[in-house]
């Protein structure tokens, strides 16, 4: 599990920092008990992170807890909105549990805030921009 230490130490390295923790509901296939794992280490180790619930719009914006996480089975999801999201809310480093599956407008070829991709599942795919670690 050396995708945990490395998310242990993200987080706590980003303390003084605005986080943002999005979560890629358009589908239940990924592993939820994996999810809320890496959730709930953001709920104890940085409280003050927001947690997002996007798909194809963001469902909601909320302080970092576990067990409000709602999917949906549609497999639709578009990073456009939660990144556009960020850039407004002058986030520093913005999470993003996907497989990286998902949509993002033509005119969105980078961002200015830290992105961390956390892949969960068998394969890494490649990243439009940022970094990607693979949690499974």
């Amino acid at each position: 599990m050396k995708w945990h230490k490395t998310i242990l130490s993200m987080i706590q390295q980003r303390q003084d920092k605005k986080v943002a923790l999005a979560v890629d509901t358009s589908t239940n296939e990924a592993p939820s008990i994996l999810i809320n794992n890496i959730v709930k280490l953001f709920e104890q180790l940085k409280p003050d992170t927001i947690l997002v619930q996007a798909d194809f719009k963001i469902r909601s914006t909320s302080p970092v807890k576990s067990d409000t996480i709602k999917y949906y089975t549609h497999g639709k999801s578009s990073y456009t909105l939660v990144l556009e999201w960020a850039e407004e809310e002058n986030i520093d480093t913005l999470f993003y549990i996907t497989d990286v599956t998902g949509f993002i407008a033509e005119e969105i070829d980078s961002v200015s805030f830290e992105m961390i991709w956390l892949v969960p599942g068998a394969i890494l795919p490649r990243v439009p921009f940022g970094k990607a670690i693979k949690v499974a």
